[in-house]
């Protein structure tokens, strides 16, 4: 039974892989597709056995208790893993493989498909076997949640140290201390004091960006959080105000380099920006706070 695999495993680009088995070829596509993580070749064999296999494989430049490469891994079976398939595919979640397969067994074009009832295996994890024909194919996940995550640089929660701007409008005060209340509860849970962070107060939610660049150019701060509350009225006013501080924060944040946390609410009705300045749907200038942070802390990982 030879196995070769070929094309590239990388995230975002479309691959695949082919496993020569005796004499027939089984070739999977799939498009950056994350639920396929490694695939591993299980040869069984007597220890005399390994010994030259091992030999071969170290001459050609792979050592180790298992051969891994880009695009899979070999290892031995010897019996202390229990029966394993030839083949093992590890994915993300083995219970999505499980249904699909259940809703796939049957005879399908003369060929018969089985699949197997989920088992724990000795290394801590669920493997479900599914057999097409006379080929056994062994699908696997980790039972440690953490381990089936992708590695990402993500931010962290941790504020100390931070430097905030907040640029809040006075239009619909009655809303925007809610939200400003809301962003400084977030700010000081997390660990900021009160003199690393600016206020801001601008008569609308037009003169935000204006606000927020100077601010944000004056290198005082790490991140700003924009807050304000615009309601639909009768005119079309609405629509150019919203388009416009919206355009107008997002260019800010991107010329200066420096995050910023969209906290604007735009709502139909009054009872819709009370809802989401504490009531029903949460805080929305928490949330932008919230964001803030995490915006800095990954930005800091990513240029270190």
């Amino acid at each position: 039974m030879i196995y070769g695999f070929y094309g590239d495993l990388s995230p975002g680009k479309a691959n695949a892989f082919i496993l020569a088995l005796g004499e027939g070829q089984i070739s999977v596509w799939f498009n950056g597709r994350v639920m396929l993580k490694k695939i591993t070749a299980v040869i069984r064999a007597s220890p005399e056995e390994q010994v030259l296999v091992r030999d071969l494989l170290q001459r050609l430049g792979l050592a180790g208790e298992t051969f891994t490469t880009s695009s899979g891994e070999l290892i031995f079976g010897d019996g202390a893993q229990g029966e394993l398939p030839p083949v093992l595919f590890e994915v993300s979640e083995v219970e999505s493989v499980y249904r699909v397969g259940l809703g796939m067994q049957g005879n399908v074009a003369g060929t018969t498909m089985e699949v197997s009832e989920m088992r724990q295996t000795p290394w801590n994890s669920s493997l479900v076997t599914i057999r097409i024909g006379s080929v056994d194919m062994g699908f696997w996940s980790h039972n440690d949640p953490e381990k089936n995550c992708i590695a990402a640089i993500e931010g962290d929660l941790q504020a100390a140290g931070m430097r905030f701007g907040i640029v809040v409008s006075r239009w619909n005060q009655v809303i925007t201390e809610r939200l400003l209340h809301g962003a400084l509860d977030a700010l000081h849970r997390l660990g900021t004091r009160r003199e690393e962070i600016t206020i801001v107060r601008v008569p609308g939610a037009f003169e935000i960006p204006s606000a927020a660049r100077t601010l944000a150019e004056t290198g005082k701060v790490d991140a700003v959080i924009a807050l304000g509350c615009l309601v639909r009225g009768e005119t079309s006013h609405y629509e150019h105000i919203a388009q416009e501080a919206t355009r107008g924060i997002g260019q800010s944040a991107q010329e200066t380099g420096v995050p910023h946390a969209y906290g604007l609410l735009t709502c139909e009705t009054l009872e819709q920006a009370l809802d989401r300045a504490g009531l029903k749907a949460g805080n929305k200038g928490f949330e932008a706070a919230m964001s803030a942070v995490e915006m800095v802390s990954v930005g800091r990982k990513l240029r270190s």
